[in-house]
């Protein structure tokens, strides 16, 4: 059994531990917020940037913790979580960001979370202390979440050809650069609304399991919350370039009446899942909106093989995660 005093410094580093993979988290994700803004030219990448931050902690103020409480109690047992369990979590999760990041690849930091936290917990228990319900809603949104942001997509992008064409093309790009920015403030907020509160919830787990919280509580501390949404608001200044190459160019060109579509469709699909609790990926959201842009113009305006690829890395994500977290498992019991 940890004692009071070895537990508290245990906690004030997982809790930095934590903060950074925030921070990488909007690091990461940064392109999913900027990458069509940034690739139809309505906006120059510093202020796409600043835009975006901004409305990722603006988000504190719109949804409710509702993602939060899924992590913090929807995915394992609290009893059974301990610090040597978020370690392996966070090293799990953070060690998948860094790789994916440097090879350009867009994959999920919240399925890296999910992937983490499963791993270190099956390490230390076995899969019978998994919550059956949450891991199923949040592995069964890898493919809703990308399907339904291709769906709202597509025909937001049928609806808008239909209703504008009329109109000579320069006069629609002009009204959709001015859109995008309206789309793109929405899918910011959409993106720190889910992603922020990921790691809200993984702080409340580690404050449950080390008696600094209460499994009755029904919301964790405001400092976890105003920390965490500052923290992916700073991470998403900082960006990460290049993913959003591959997001904004490499998949499909976009014109700034298709980043509008991609952008609304993606952010309508936060929107709803943030509301019923359910960790998902911005990353798949925003892939699968931009696909379905590209493929109302034509099958081959989409760049199947980056597509493919993509879906790879969704794929790898989880079971990578999960197995360096069990290793950084088994270290931390080593250390401490």
């Amino acid at each position: 059994m940890e004692t009071v005093q070895t537990a508290l410094w245990v906690v004030v580093v997982l809790v930095a531990l934590a903060i950074v993979f925030d921070f990488m988290n909007g690091f990461h994700d940064a392109a999913n917020s900027i990458a069509t803004v940034v690739s139809t030219g309505v906006l120059k990448p510093t202020q796409a940037v600043v835009f975006a931050a901004f409305f990722n902690f603006v988000a504190i103020f719109v949804f409710h913790l509702s993602v939060a409480a899924t992590i913090g109690k929807g995915i394992v047992e609290p009893g059974v979580v301990d610090t040597h369990v978020v370690f392996g979590a966070l090293v799990g999760a953070i060690t998948w960001n860094v790789i994916t990041w440097y090879y350009g690849i867009p994959s999920s930091s919240s399925h890296a979370l999910i992937g983490g936290i499963v791993g270190a917990v099956m390490a230390k228990t076995g899969a019978g202390a998994l919550v059956a319900s949450g891991i199923l809603k949040t592995v069964a949104f890898i493919f809703v979440s990308p399907l339904l942001g291709f769906l709202l997509g597509s025909l937001m992008m049928v609806a808008v050809a239909w209703m504008f064409r009329r109109m000579r093309p320069n006069r629609v790009d002009k009204w959709f650069r001015r859109l995008q920015l309206v789309s793109a403030g929405a899918y910011s907020l959409g993106h720190g609304g889910n992603d922020a509160q990921k790691t809200i919830g993984i702080i409340w787990l580690l404050l449950i399991a080390t008696g600094y919280a209460s499994a009755s509580d029904s919301a964790p501390p405001t400092w976890t919350i105003v920390s965490c949404y500052a923290a992916i608001g700073l991470g998403t200044m900082f960006g990460g370039w290049r993913i959003v190459k591959t997001m904004g160019q490499k998949i499909t060109k976009l014109k700034p009446v298709g980043g509008f579509c991609a952008e609304t469709g993606g952010a309508m699909t936060l929107f709803i899942a943030t509301a019923l609790g359910i960790p998902v990926s911005t990353t798949h959201t925003i892939t699968g909106a931009i696909v379905g842009v590209g493929s109302t113009q034509r099958a081959s305006a989409v760049r199947w093989g980056v597509a493919g690829n993509i879906v790879w890395a969704w794929i790898l994500t989880i079971p990578a995660s999960a197995f360096v977290a069990a290793i950084a498992y088994w270290i931390s019991l080593q250390l401490y």
